[in-house]
């Protein structure tokens, strides 16, 4: 399994608001620009979504990829694990959140297993890219509103 590696990012809004734009999913491809689709393929009781397929194209990487998601009672986190994919052989991910004085301090942890050798160094850049991508799409999407 890859080590995880992780980032935060303080963002100016409630964990609620936060979380209702993580868990939604069908507006992904508006926001986060690698995701081209999104297909919830196991919707949750609570309106949260138990799996999703993604199809992500990031350039050099292209895949589809569905995960499972396990949503912290507490509403201030949710994590995932791969549920299957083309060049992943495991992801382990999270986002977790804390209120600050300053706002919510988000944390984004991820841990991906290729199914192609990528050499160290470049997969750590590679993760260092997507974490801080992912944040800055997150907290642009979330504070506008």
């Amino acid at each position: 399994m890859a080590t995880p590696s992780s980032q935060s990012i303080t963002m100016t809004a409630e964990p609620a608001a936060i979380m209702d734009v993580i868990a939604d999913f069908a507006a992904y491809p508006e926001w986060a620009g690698a995701v081209k689709s999104v297909d919830v393929t196991v919707p949750g009781e609570d309106g949260r979504a138990q799996q999703v397929k993604f199809s992500m194209d990031a350039g050099l990487l292209k895949d589809t990829y569905e995960l499972a998601y396990q949503w912290d009672a507490d509403g201030l986190g949710v994590s995932w694990t791969l549920v299957s994919g083309q060049l992943q052989k495991s992801q382990q991910g999270s986002y977790k959140l804390r209120t600050t004085p300053k706002g919510t301090e988000v944390t984004y942890t991820l841990a991906v297993d290729l199914s192609v050798p990528m050499i160290g160094v470049l997969r750590r850049k590679a993760e260092r890219v997507i974490l801080d991508t992912a944040l800055k799409e997150l907290k642009k999407r979330v504070e506008a509103g």
